[in-house]
């Protein structure tokens, strides 16, 4: 089992990285997480992780691309709602990696 030490606490993982339990994520996790993947969280990041994990609330699943970038745009403007913005602050991976941050499961039809 893979698992992220922080604070002397081991906290699982699953074979892709992402919490097997949810209510273990806290803003150290994601930074932790973050440290894993070679990123440092920015308030950019931050932004989108909170509007994840309120998307999550919402409706109990994790966005995939389409849709992670239609709510971000809904929510945080249309110029932060692009691709091309979600692609650069998530190494290419939006929906996945920061599903992975924000401590919420992987996507459906994520890789």
């Amino acid at each position: 089992m893979n698992s992220l030490q922080l604070d002397h606490q081991a906290i699982a993982l699953d074979k892709d990285g992402f919490l097997l339990d949810l209510h273990c994520w806290s803003p150290a996790v994601a930074e932790a997480l973050a440290a894993r993947e070679g990123l440092v969280l920015s308030p950019e990041h931050w932004e989108v992780l909170d509007l994840l994990r309120e998307f999550y609330r919402e409706f109990q699943l994790s966005p995939a691309s389409r849709p992670l970038v239609k709510y971000t745009a809904l929510k945080l403007g249309p110029d932060k709602g692009t691709s091309l913005h979600l692609n650069r602050l998530f190494k290419g991976t939006p929906a996945k990696l920061a599903a992975k941050l924000a401590g919420l499961p992987k996507p459906t039809n994520c890789l």
